[in-house]
């Protein structure tokens, strides 16, 4: 892991997400916001906005991830839970949390979405590897659930993705030097899984819909230190 890697990095980004692009993006985010809100779906509503500003497909990307309908914002925030209770058990969509971390760390595209959470391109489908941002992303987690006075916490990792057994085991070696208890388990149904409890740590739109309750922890840590983020704001 001693490589320097760039999670989610691409060459164009600079350009498409420069200040000048931005001021597109946020005009058609306005407008996917608005079909939204009349009920049409993200794939279609996105590919049809996306078309009509000519938006590159990692732009077209970043608008479906960021923008929502109002009535979705507002049950998400119904749920988001903004003081975690001391002695709780957390649930953590592993692998979504940990690779935007590593995103944040690599200087690579984050986008603040409308929902409130910070989102990343990095689009790994699958595919996963141990970088030399990984351990500071997971020390981070770690760092402020102790801090939060967090009892527990588990991480869950989709057995599908590559490298999901080397990910726990460094979770668990980590996870030595903190006070909380920690667990770290691999399995096939992920989202299933977090969909039905609560205290659940995730940017994942659909387990975020489902879930009990959420924390928007990914948010409070980046926000810590965001001096050398690239930030794409669609919270505005």
């Amino acid at each position: 892991m001693s490589k320097i890697v760039k999670r989610g990095y691409f060459p164009d980004d600079e350009r498409e997400f420069s200040p000048k692009s931005s001021e597109i993006l946020h005009k058609a985010a306005n407008d996917l916001r608005y079909l939204l809100n009349q009920g049409y779906e993200i794939k279609g509503a996105s590919a049809f906005t996306g078309n009509h500003y000519q938006l590159s497909e990692r732009q077209r990307l970043a608008l479906a991830r960021a923008v929502s309908s109002d009535e979705h914002i507002r049950k998400r925030k119904e749920k988001e839970i903004e003081a975690l209770t001391p002695g709780s058990t957390v649930h953590i969509d592993g692998f979504n949390t940990i690779i935007t971390l590593e995103v944040a760390l690599s200087g690579s595209v984050l986008l603040k979405c409308m929902d409130g959470t910070v989102r990343d391109l990095a689009g790994l489908r699958g595919t996963y590897r141990l970088i030399d941002k990984t351990d500071t992303a997971i020390t981070r987690i770690l760092k402020r659930l102790e801090q939060e006075n967090a009892a527990k916490a588990v991480f869950y990792l989709d057995s599908p993705v590559s490298n999901s057994g080397r990910l726990r085991q460094r979770i668990l070696e980590l996870s030595e030097a903190f006070s909380l208890e920690v667990q770290a388990e691999v399995i096939y149904n992920v989202d299933t899984v977090l969909s039905t409890l609560n205290h659940v740590i995730s940017a994942d739109a659909i387990i975020l819909d489902k879930c009990i309750s959420w924390i928007n922890l990914n948010r409070r840590i980046t926000e810590e230190a965001p001096e050398g983020y690239f930030w794409v704001d669609f919270e505005e």
